[in-house]
């Protein structure tokens, strides 16, 4: 069986409160969003073209602006990641079901797309989000409600969970 060619990814960068952000798209929607120097599983993007005139890459950066700025909870944009087996888009597409302002566990995350006993692989999936923010793994901490694993970093999820709690 051939291997599923990866689109064509575009590239652009914008800037947020918690450091330089790597956006990409292909032509279905936005492949992914990553914190730059700080994001454990970042693609190599030195093959992806640069288009700042994107429209799904300028829609990306407004809206995380406007999200950072308290005036967005929820983001309006195709999501395409350009990869991903079935279990982590599964897992992915739970992430999006956590309210803003709200955490949920790795648990509750099984138990949401019908597999209570895969916490670990749940979690492994989540460090894979190539949706930071956008689809918030921010909002996953451990049972007991410890901050845990966070691709871009603890301090990161720290402060988005701050800033989600004070503009609910």
């Amino acid at each position: 069986m051939p291997a599923t060619p990866i689109p064509r990814i575009v590239q652009s960068h914008t800037t947020s409160p918690l450091g330089d952000v790597l956006l990409a798209a292909t032509e279905q929607g936005l492949a992914g969003v990553w914190f730059v120097h700080r994001q454990e599983h970042m693609p190599d993007s030195r093959q992806w073209t640069t288009d700042e005139a994107h429209p799904t890459l300028r829609a990306a950066a407004a809206q995380l602006l406007e999200y950072f700025d308290g005036q967005r909870q929820t983001f309006d944009l195709p999501l395409q990641p350009a990869w991903g087996t079935l279990f982590q888009r599964a897992v992915w597409q739970a992430l999006l079901r956590i309210p803003y302002g709200r955490t949920s566990t790795y648990g509750d995350i099984a138990r949401d797309i019908g597999n209570p006993k895969a916490v670990r692989a749940v979690g492994a999936a989540i460090g894979q989000n190539p949706h930071s923010i956008i689809v918030p793994c921010h909002r996953v901490v451990g049972a007991n409600g410890s901050l845990t694993g966070f691709a871009g970093g603890l301090d990161r999820k720290q402060h988005l969970l701050h800033h989600e709690a004070t503009h609910a």
